[in-house]
């Protein structure tokens, strides 16, 4: 071996970092589950730092169930407006693409089938994603910012107010049924949104900024008991949030990671992830 080849051989293996192979252009070839990325611990971390979480408005990201695609919406940088972005892993390889027109705040069903946001959603079609159609009666009743289904086809939603309301609707013979608001333990303090239901429905996800919280907006979890009835709210805690608003959490469809987002403010929002410990530890056992 010559000491040229030598060289770029040794340069090469320098590139080959997390999972990410990059080329000459400095564009970022990223390999393995999850865009390449190390796994995080209970201390939640940035996802994907500098190509999903930048210095801009990144947001809302959600995994497709057989977790081979990946949803978030940026605004800033080649995205003057809001753009929803997709990585799609073809292979061992994830590619970026944009799907125009799809605008709000992501929740993805159980079968992979809808792509919901707010209180619109696409479908996915034999040619990729359908027009953005609207849920109607009686979700246009409200001003929902986030709503997510559950395997039963229940959808929690929240209304974008200061003080905010956890609401859900019920599906009955193919109808939803006058949509509910959730018991007071989920409606104190003040902007309370967010809400993500574990497909089973047997937790709650959702952020509040509450007396007993880290900062702004907390994330937190609730549990259903063996009677039927809600548990307490619990607080994430400090490995998750901070002294800004975090908000939106989201557990990955194979469990093993939430992902939200921390607002900083002057329009710089990130994707964080932690190990799904963080909320598992409270399951009453």
């Amino acid at each position: 071996m010559t000491h040229k080849v030598g060289r770029i051989l040794w340069m090469l293996g320098l590139s080959l970092i997390a999972g990410q192979l990059w080329s000459g252009d400095k564009t970022p070839q990223l390999l393995g589950p999850y865009l390449g990325q190390k796994p995080p611990g209970v201390t939640a971390q940035p996802f994907a730092p500098g190509i999903v979480s930048t210095e801009f408005y990144d947001a809302f990201g959600v995994f497709s169930p057989d977790l081979t695609e990946f949803y978030f919406m940026r605004r800033g940088g080649a995205h003057p407006d809001y753009t929803l972005i997709c990585y799609r892993q073809e292979g061992d390889t994830w590619h970026q693409s944009t799907i125009p027109g799809a605008l709000g705040e992501l929740a993805m069903s159980p079968d992979g089938r809808r792509l919901y946001l707010g209180d619109a959603y696409i479908e996915r079609t034999a040619k990729g994603w359908s027009e953005v159609k609207v849920l109607g009666a009686p979700f246009d009743a409200f001003p929902i910012m986030r709503l997510t289904p559950s395997q039963q086809g229940t959808l929690y939603f929240d209304v974008r107010e200061k003080v905010g309301t956890l609401r859900f609707a019920v599906l009955k013979d193919g109808t939803y049924q006058t949509a509910q608001a959730m018991g007071p333990k989920f409606n104190e303090g003040q902007w309370t949104a967010h809400p993500f239901i574990a497909p089973d429905e047997s937790y709650l996800i959702w952020d509040s900024e509450r007396p007993d919280g880290h900062g702004e907006t907390d994330l937190y979890v609730a549990f259903r008991q063996k009677d039927g009835t809600w548990g307490e709210p619990i607080n994430l805690g400090p490995t998750v949030n901070s002294e800004y608003s975090d908000a939106y959490g989201t557990i990955t469809p194979d469990g093993r990671y939430l992902f939200f987002y921390r607002d900083m403010g002057e329009g710089n929002l990130d994707i964080y992830w932690a190990d799904a410990e963080v909320v598992e530890r409270h399951r009453p056992r």
